[in-house]
């Protein structure tokens, strides 16, 4: 189905049933105890590609580090993407204090009640402006992410490609057509939450749970699992990389070294452990250790191989392999800027380096 009337005709009914079934109950989350429009904001930001209960933890402690929209705009970088660290795609947070300094400079300080004006922020799209909008300021407008497309292609029977921006634009457009005011803030989110915890993905719906059962066209055909349609992604490319991991001990004090990656490109300006773009051998490997041995002024006690790890961005897999370097070296190193030297144990503390490393080294925080 995806006639434009038709599928209007399915959405009309669901308001009532989806407020009704969202306002007896629903997950008591934090950033719905007080919907402000910062707190909207930042939670919107954070749970984008990622899991709400990962997100509970940081959500708590960005607040409680930066409570306004001026903390966050003056927010030192090193700072924002320390409080990050984990969470991934950082161009998230960077794109969160962009538009925290606009905010500051155009609105007062003050997060416009405006779905277009959000729309013009850093990082705030279709979908994020329509949920702080509708959430923080019960203003009619959709929000239309993954959880949304799933529970009204199967309630209309759309085969549509929910892929294509269009797909997701007929829709938006319905749902403004029956968006209730007062209550678009409670329904947007009872779509949501409907998605999140009943009509789920990968799996079986819980359709005995569902209170559009009765009017979901996939239920009643007993094709919950073919929607929704989406066409296949492109395969990620691979990038092998080899980690260079140096030890320094003195004083009973483990410590170990840092680079700031280029300013573009995955991660950019994130710390890492030096690193070969390539699968080096253990000859490229000593030639390249006895070089910075060289230029910072130490000298190598041992080149010895660690395990190899991977992690997987949107498009692209890093496969890595790893060389445990033992260095031995005076106190204190003259590095350059986009060097630094950090203590191992504060490395493997969440809270304890002020450097943020990225989760994609997870695995050699304690090597």
């Amino acid at each position: 189905m995806t006639a434009r009337h038709s599928q209007q005709k399915r959405l009309e009914p669901i308001v009532e049933p989806l407020l009704s079934w969202y306002r007896r109950g629903h997950r008591d989350l934090p950033w719905r105890q007080n919907p402000h429009p910062y707190r909207v904001w930042v939670s919107e930001i954070m749970l984008q590609q990622t899991r709400v209960e990962a997100v509970k933890p940081y959500y708590e402690r960005f607040l409680h580090a930066l409570p306004t929209v001026q903390a966050l705009a003056d927010c030192p970088e090193e700072q924002l993407l320390k409080l990050w660290e984990g969470l991934g795609y950082y161009s998230r947070v960077r794109n969160l204090q962009k538009a925290a300094q606009q905010i500051v400079s155009l609105h007062g300080g003050l997060l416009p009640a405006d779905y277009h004006q959000l729309k013009q922020l850093p990082g705030i799209g279709d979908y994020t402006a329509g949920a702080i909008a509708s959430i923080a300021f019960d203003l009619p407008v959709p929000a239309v992410d993954g959880n949304v497309l799933r529970v009204l292609t199967r309630v209309t029977g759309c085969s549509d490609d929910i892929s294509l921006p269009k797909t997701k634009e007929i829709f938006r457009q319905l749902l403004l057509e029956v968006e209730p005011q007062p209550g678009a803030g409670d329904f947007n989110q009872s779509l949501m939450e409907l998605g999140a915890t009943v009509c789920l993905p990968n799996g079986a719906p819980q359709c005995l749970l569902c209170p559009l059962a009765q009017l979901c066209s996939a239920h009643q055909q007993g094709q919950e699992t073919d929607f929704p349609v989406k066409a296949p992604k492109k395969a990620r490319r691979c990038e092998e990389r080899t980690l260079l991991l140096f030890e320094l001990e003195q004083s009973g004090e483990r410590f170990t070294l840092l680079h700031r990656r280029p300013s573009k490109g995955v991660l950019s300006g994130m710390w890492e452990f030096p690193a070969l773009e390539e699968t080096a051998t253990e000859q490229i490997v000593r030639q390249t250790v006895e070089e910075l041995a060289s230029t910072f002024g130490f000298s190598v006690q041992s080149v010895l191989p660690a395990k190899p790890s991977k992690h997987i961005f949107t498009h692209i897999e890093w496969r890595m392999t790893a060389w445990r370097i033992s260095v031995k070296a005076d106190l204190p190193l003259s590095l350059p800027e986009d060097f630094a030297l950090v203590k191992l144990q504060e490395l493997s503390s969440d809270s304890g380096s002020s450097l943020a490393l990225p989760s994609a080294f997870r695995a050699y925080r304690n090597f």
